[in-house]
């Protein structure tokens, strides 16, 4: 009888113990709820958001979108081929050199193949600067020193190229199979032969799909890199916007979904057959 009891009260108190549990549980979860209302309406007061003006404003959106906007000014479509062109060519140049100083730089950057923990953390921690620093931003910060252009557009974009490409390829090389490695290491192989025959084979595939990704993400970049005067088609944007000419805008933004589609589908297929 005694060690029936002894087991009804472990089970009281454990249910005791589950059921204050579950009301801290409860508790935390409303507090959270709470919590997150309240800074959603203080921000919206800071802000002055109010759906009321939103409600107000969307038939003047749709009076811009269907009369000034739509439909596009196809007759400037031969004047956009040279930007669209631009903004191509920019892509495709900010990748590839972006993707080979990245591939050096993983090495250094990499604990598997980094030669001193120091130089690890002093690239990570360049990448990292290059990386958070908006491309826009670097955009800016070039046009002050080389002036308007696509070479703007370029080393934009290889400089946040490098900051994003470098830790994806660092973090691909710290995942290899170290077996290989070191069974070629016991085999009396040298640094270029444990590089070719077991390091590269495992890094390639990463490489080149975060290279053919970093392609997508320089088509759409280039345009916000265009429009502060890194050329392409975001130049081309820019300069309809300040000149009011919004149907050739019209037409140049059809013409980036474009490139970016085609580019989507191209890197897709390039994936599929190469990796």
């Amino acid at each position: 009888m005694r060690a029936m009891r002894n087991v009804q009260d472990m089970r009281t108190r454990s249910e005791d113990r589950l059921e204050e549990l579950l009301r801290q549980k409860k508790r935390q979860t409303w507090m959270i709820v709470i919590a997150i209302v309240a800074i959603t309406a203080w921000s919206a007061w800071e802000t002055d958001f109010s759906f009321v003006d939103v409600f107000t404003g969307v038939e003047e959106i749709f009076r811009f979108i269907f009369i000034d906007f739509l439909p596009p000014d196809f007759s400037r479509f031969n004047q956009l081929i040279g930007p669209a062109l631009d903004t191509i060519y920019i892509s495709f140049v900010a990748m590839v050199v972006g993707a080979l100083l990245s591939m050096v730089l993983a090495f250094f950057a990499a604990a598997t193949t980094s030669p001193f923990r120091s130089v690890q953390v002093a690239v990570r921690a360049l990448c990292s600067v290059l990386r958070n620093i908006p491309t826009l931003i670097w955009g800016i910060l070039l046009v002050a020193a080389y002036g308007l252009g696509t070479l703007v557009g370029t080393l934009a974009l290889i400089i946040t190229a490098i900051g994003t490409l470098t830790r994806a390829y660092a973090e691909i090389l710290e995942e290899i199979d170290i077996g290989q490695v070191e069974a070629l290491k016991a085999t009396g192989a040298s640094y270029t032969q444990i590089l070719g025959q077991a390091v590269f084979p495992q890094f390639m595939p990463g490489f080149i799909g975060w290279s053919l990704y970093k392609l997508e993400l320089n088509v759409r970049a280039s345009t916000l890199i265009g429009m502060v005067g890194g050329g392409g088609l975001g130049f081309a944007i820019q300069k309809g916007l300040k000149l009011f000419q919004f149907k050739e805008v019209s037409l140049a933004i059809i013409m980036v979904m474009v490139l970016v589609l085609m580019t989507e589908f191209i890197t897709s297929k390039l994936r599929e057959r190469i990796i």
